[in-house]
């Protein structure tokens, strides 16, 4: 019995060494979430110089630490900056920059199966950088789960706990929700991937949004694609969380390792 114990012990172990072994195996400073290049036009409007644009994002974290620690957690510092860029106007200027710190500890697994799945709890602000009435911020304590269900899926899921000056942003909780459900799905590995984001607003039908991407990774070798995403509902950028959008780009982007792992 103490041998069949000590078996199943050793196993546990080496799963959790395995588990950690994933986040160790990339770089300290990695990609965080996409880091892309878009250009697009609107879907449900007109298109002119002001309402195509070009949308792009950079993301990065930083792992603290080589080792886990307190129950096989590690610490990351993270950083995703989001931006609207009226390129096509006359005089080629942002309307929108959105900023979006924080500050995780991650604890990687297994499921049942041996399904490889990240745990997160994260703290986050999320602001405009302006002030006066174009001032757009709120806060978010936030808990998630990834996990890669089969060689082709992956899904997660993700709550928060929303924190917000009302009186700068009202009624932004309605449109930025409590939560979001995220899913890639590898068409062809390691060539073609399509991956879907739904968040839900706090309103029974009207709030929310859905983005999906179709992704065609041209070398094998590398870690960039060439995408083709399609945005509809609210909350793409802060500045207008209010107004409904249906907008579709194309462009490339620069996927994470370890499946995004929050």
């Amino acid at each position: 019995m103490f041998s069949i114990h000590a078996n199943s012990q050793i196993v546990e172990e080496h799963k959790n060494f395995r588990a950690a072994d994933s986040l160790l195996k990339e770089s300290s400073f990695s990609v965080h979430r996409d880091n892309y290049f878009l250009t697009g036009v609107p879907v449900n409007a007109d298109i002119t110089r002001t309402s195509a644009d070009v949308k792009y994002q950079v993301s990065f974290k930083e792992r603290l630490s080589s080792k886990p620690f307190f129950g096989g957690f590690f610490l990351y510092l993270m950083y995703t900056q989001k931006a609207f860029w009226d390129i096509y106007a006359s005089s080629k200027p942002f309307s929108e920059i959105n900023f979006n710190p924080g500050v995780a500890v991650v604890r990687p697994f297994y499921l049942k199966g041996g399904r490889l799945t990240y745990g997160t709890i994260s703290f986050e602000h999320e602001s405009n950088g302006r002030d006066s009435i174009f001032s757009r911020t709120w806060n978010m304590l936030a808990f998630s789960l990834k996990s890669q269900v089969s060689p082709r899926w992956t899904v997660g899921l993700r709550g928060w706990i929303p924190l917000v000056d009302k009186e700068d942003n009202p009624y932004l909780t309605q449109y930025v929700g409590y939560g979001e459900a995220s899913a890639t799905y590898q068409i062809k590995p390691g060539r073609w991937s399509a991956d879907i984001l739904f968040r839900k607003g706090s309103g029974l039908i009207r709030y929310g949004s859905l983005q999906t991407q179709l992704n065609w990774k041209p070398y094998k070798k590398e870690n960039y694609y060439f995408t083709l995403q399609w945005f509809v509902g609210y909350t793409e950028s802060l500045i207008d969380y209010q107004e409904h959008k249906s907008i579709l780009r194309l462009g490339f982007v620069i996927k994470p390792a370890n499946m995004g792992i929050f």
